[in-house]
Order: C-alpha cells, then sequence, then structure tokens
C-alpha cells in the first residue's frame, strides 16, 4: 500500500476522531460495506499508517498537574553518548515525549509530574544525572490551549493519492 485513497484517508480520521469505533460503525461512516472496510483496517495497520490504539487519558485527573518542558544540552555529541543518553531517557516513564531538536540543545522532552516538589525532585536527582547532560533547562505549561495527538489529514487530498 503506497497510496491513500479517499476512503482510506476517511477511516484514518475516523478512527483518529474515534478508535473505539466497531467495524461496522466505521463502515457506515465511510461509506463502505463492513468486509471492505475491515480489510482496509487492516492494511493501513499493515502498511504501518496505523501504529497503534489508545486511550487518552487526562493527566490531571491521575494526578500529574505538572508538564514540562525540558531542553538537555549534551556534553559531546558522539554517536555513542548519544545512544547512551537516548536508552535512559527511554526508560523513564515521567518523560511522555522526546525530541533532537535544532538550535541550542540536543533534546527537547515532556515530562509529567505530581507537582512542583516532585518534578524537583526528578530534575534533581534523575534527568541531570542522565548520561552525557551538560546542562538542563525548564519550561513550564501554565495552561494548555491546544493538546492533540490527532494529525491532519487534509493534505492527503490530492496530492498524491489515488481516488
Amino acid at each position: 500500500m503506497e497510496t491513500l485513497d479517499r476512503y482510506d484517508i476517511h477511516i484514518l480520521a475516523e478512527l483518529q476522531a474515534d478508535a473505539r469505533l466497531t467495524n461496522a460503525e466505521l463502515a457506515q461512516r465511510v461509506g463502505l460495506s463492513a468486509a471492505p472496510c475491515w480489510r482496509r483496517v487492516r492494511a493501513l495497520e499493515e502498511a504501518g499508517f496505523i501504529k497503534g490504539y489508545h486511550a487518552e487519558i487526562d493527566r490531571r485527573r491521575i494526578g500529574l498537574g505538572v508538564l514540562a518542558f525540558v531542553r538537555l544540552d549534551a556534553e559531546r555529541n558522539t554517536g555513542e553518548r548519544t545512544r547512551e543518553m537516548e536508552e535512559a531517557i527511554r526508560r523513564i516513564p515521567e518523560i511522555v515525549s522526546c525530541h533532537y531538536i535544532s538550535g541550542t540543545g540536543t533534546f527537547e522532552l515532556q515530562v509529567v509530574a505530581r507537582d512542583l516538589d516532585a518534578f524537583s525532585q526528578l530534575a534533581r536527582e534523575v534527568l541531570i544525572n542522565l548520561p552525557n547532560v551538560k546542562d538542563l533547562h525548564t519550561s513550564f505549561s501554565l495552561g494548555e490551549v491546544k493538546a492533540s495527538s490527532s494529525l491532519p489529514l487534509g493534505h492527503l487530498r490530492g496530492q498524491g493519492t489515488k481516488t
């Protein structure tokens, strides 16, 4: 599966909005019968367009009131030292997102914590002691304007897709 047609795009949009749809509900929404819809979903999964299905949990409701953005500066950016850092970062559950970044710094992390004291302890005892960390710079979220895991799909319509 190299290209997506309008049904595939519609399936992706519907599943992003509600991954708990039954196949019958999904098929009705996209205008297909159940069997072809199911085959398309399986093909989208196998081709890697759909990576998984997840519950969206409200971090505040489970007691994680602090969201911090932490820029890590590496001491040295060598292959082995960077891989050590990556592995250590992957093992820390409070780090919910990590990206290589351009400009100042090496990694940008999104970190959650119960409160400022818990974040402070994590920063002083764990983050600053990650392998190869030279420095860290933290900004705290003061309020969420938009938080979405849904990706825009409009660019798929008419650009390199089959209809």
